[in-house]
């Protein structure tokens, strides 16, 4: 199936009499005849449900959807994106352990790596995502057990060389974690160009509408955790915790890691997706393709009026001839890339500011991807945390406004922005 059947078809084929919407199973628990019935799914030797705090019927359609549009074999849904990227880096990584990340990522995602999961004995290495094949080699130590980047990095809209990250990290026995939130697998499959892990914020584009917060986690099938058996005992060792399970063994290289990321980390961190929000995220999903097309267009008009503006500084939009990233994004993003664009306005924060309290339409969120256009000031909030070093790191400047091109007709977001700027 093309990408836009399976947004609106994917996971879920209702049988004779069954509902043709996904249905919500808003239980917590689930009856069972008798305890050697239940027993079985406790030792992982049955497929069903028992507590909704580790797998929901609801949640695993959805979660069967967004691994079909990913290309992947295996998907789990969690609460939030952030939940997600800290679930596909501790399921491999522990205390004593080492992670290579782009410095161009999401503010939160920077201060869990840098800040909280380092507390947890995990040590991240920041390396720029244009560095050199030897910069980024230089980055790799014996202990390192992933690699992370965005697609598209937000709010600088830096795009990942997908291939150059994958080869160094299979070159060194780990998995490249690749979080596409911005792209979707409308835009980009990483999949296809060496990605072994994907996450997704679903709170953004997948969802679409601002009703509910969650996050995905794909996982491709394709990494051969037990030709590296020393680097993942946490995978190809058994689990004492459930009764010695060997999750390689038993589940394939398709469907140990989410497994795995499953029955220990979700069982013990709880950072479950409820199933009513997981129902608004499917009907996000079955627009999804036709959603991003506008996206992208609204995205292009205002960047291209932007470079029109002589009160404006600068203008970042990777799918904008004469971007920095435009080739690059081309290359794995041909259909487009989103409706984010990032820009300057002359006269740095203070006057960043003033043209965001100006505008009308476009509202000030601590939120993007959304149907609705919403902005926002970086520096003064999702980038709060870091200094003015990893600021310039995270390609944050004080002047940037992340300007999110919702659903609306780009003629009255340019006029918006028009009116604003005076």
């Amino acid at each position: 199936m093309s990408i836009g059947t399976k947004c609106v078809q994917g996971g879920y084929t209702p049988g004779n009499g069954e509902p043709r919407e996904v249905p919500i199973y808003q239980s917590t628990t689930f009856k069972y005849a008798s305890s050697a019935d239940m027993g079985k799914l406790f030792d992982l030797e049955a497929e069903g449900y028992f507590y909704s705090r580790l797998q929901n019927p609801t949640c695993d359609i959805v979660a069967k959807k967004i691994a079909e549009l990913e290309g992947g074999t295996a998907a789990m849904l969690t609460g939030s994106g952030q939940a997600a990227n800290f679930y596909a880096v501790f399921n491999i990584a522990s205390c004593g352990d080492h992670v290579v990340s782009s410095s161009s990522i999401y503010g939160g995602t920077y201060n869990l790596f840098a800040v909280t999961m380092k507390r947890m004995g995990i040590d991240f290495t920041f390396v720029s995502p244009d560095c050199t094949p030897e910069e980024l080699e230089a980055a790799f130590r014996p202990n390192t057990k992933a690699v992370f980047g965005e697609t598209i990095a937000n709010p600088a809209l830096t795009v990942l060389d997908i291939e150059k990250f994958a080869r160094a990290a299979h070159n060194h026995g780990v998995p490249l974690i690749v979080d596409n939130t911005f792209a979707t697998p409308v835009n980009c499959r990483p999949f296809e160009w060496g990605a072994d892990i994907v996450t997704h914020s679903t709170t953004k584009y997948m969802d679409g509408h601002g009703s509910a917060v969650g996050g995905a986690i794909v996982d491709s099938g394709k990494f051969d955790w037990n030709a590296h058996k020393d680097k993942f005992p946490g995978l190809t060792t058994p689990d004492e915790s459930y009764h010695g399970v060997t999750y390689t063994e038993r589940f394939g290289l398709g469907g140990a890691f989410i497994t795995k990321a499953t029955a220990q980390l979700m069982r013990d961190f709880g950072s479950v997706q409820s199933p009513q929000s997981a129902f608004y995220l499917n009907l996000g999903l079955e627009s999804l393709h036709v959603r991003m097309k506008r996206h992208c267009e609204n995205g292009l008009a205002v960047a291209k009026f932007l470079q029109t503006c002589d009160k404006v500084a600068w203008v970042q939009y990777p799918g904008l001839e004469g971007d920095k990233y435009y080739d690059i994004a081309k290359k794995y993003m041909p259909l487009g890339t989103c409706g984010v664009v990032s820009f300057g306005v002359k006269g740095g924060r203070e006057a960043a500011e003033r043209f965001m309290g100006k505008l009308r339409i476009a509202a000030i969120e601590t939120h993007v991807a959304d149907a609705r256009t919403c902005c926002l000031h970086p520096a003064s909030a999702t980038h709060r945390q870091m200094n003015d070093e990893e600021l310039r790191a995270a390609g944050v400047t004080p002047d940037l406004v992340r300007f999110s091109c919702g659903l609306e007709d780009a003629e009255d977001l340019i006029a918006d922005i028009k009116q604003a700027l005076e």
